[in-house]
């Protein structure tokens, strides 16, 4: 699928901008896209054509689809939705803005763009559509239930397109990441801050305390099971490009070998195995 066009969202850092840069690279046509201006004008002094798109707000979407579309004479190959953060915080510490918040980024804004892109992909015959869901939209951790529901719901409405999609030439793959080195967990913590000034009690302080440790300050066990950008691109390019691309793609050892225990353990195991995770 070289030389297709493709739109990618969240493309200020990461995965996002790692994966523009490297499709365009490979021959691609590519369309970064960034919530604020400043990143936009980065990515284009890097080559790229860089599009202002909010996933937070339907009239940046179509206007930047519009532009998009006039650029390419009505042409998109594939769409990588990206854009999306973390939330971290006990179920009970979080407030119904913050779970919205969240559903709005991860869910409703992907799951927007991506309708708005499949009348052109029915009407060229052809296209594909992946989802950056995560190992967390698989299994869940303590700690991270917005995230955690966020994702599951992303799942949720991927399958149920791929499903109906039966039949097509367009194709629906969801990439679940592992942990992956990027700025999520930066900007994570600020809002995992802005969780604990609102919590309600201290009743999780210690676990809070972990969390603070063990993943926004990552020590040198943790930082050998982070995969890097690249290990995402690799399974992105097989999605864009394979003829029977896969409808999960895990990333890293660790996001695998959770998978397969969801899929063999029974419910009271894997919550054993997920605290006792959690807690180291």
């Amino acid at each position: 699928m070289p030389h297709s066009t493709i739109l990618i969202t969240g493309c200020s850092s990461g995965i996002g901008k790692h994966a523009a840069l490297a499709l365009k690279e490979r021959g691609y046509r590519v369309f970064a896209t960034a919530r604020k201006q400043p990143d936009v004008d980065a990515l284009s002094t890097q080559g790229l054509e860089s599009i202002l798109l909010d996933v937070n707000d339907t009239a940046s979407m179509h206007e930047a689809l519009n532009t998009l579309l006039q650029k390419t004479n009505g042409q998109l190959d594939a769409l990588f939705n990206n854009a999306g953060y973390l939330q971290a915080g006990a179920f009970e510490d979080l407030s119904r803005n913050m779970d919205r918040a969240q559903f709005e980024t991860n869910v409703f804004g992907p799951v927007e763009l991506t309708r708005l892109v499949l009348p052109i992909m029915r009407k060229q015959g052809h296209g594909r559509i992946i989802q950056n869901s995560s190992i967390l939209g698989v299994i869940t951790m303590p700690y991270y239930s917005a995230y955690n529901a966020s994702k599951f719901a992303l799942e949720g409405y991927s399958n149920t397109l791929r499903q109906e999609l039966r039949g097509t030439n367009i194709h629906v793959s969801i990439l679940n990441p592992g942990p992956i080195e990027s700025k999520l967990r930066e900007k994570a913590y600020q809002h995992f801050h802005h969780t604990l000034k609102e919590r309600h009690s201290h009743i999780h302080d210690q676990a809070y305390q972990r969390i603070e440790e063990n993943y926004f300050h990552p020590n040198e066990r943790d930082k050998k099971v982070t995969n890097t950008p690249d290990a995402v691109i690799k399974k992105l390019i097989h999605a864009l490009e394979s003829p029977h691309p896969k409808a999960h793609y895990f990333v890293g050892g660790a996001a695998l070998s959770l998978s397969i225990a969801r899929r063999i353990l029974p419910d009271f195991a894997l919550d054993w195995l997920l605290n006792k995770i959690a807690k180291s």
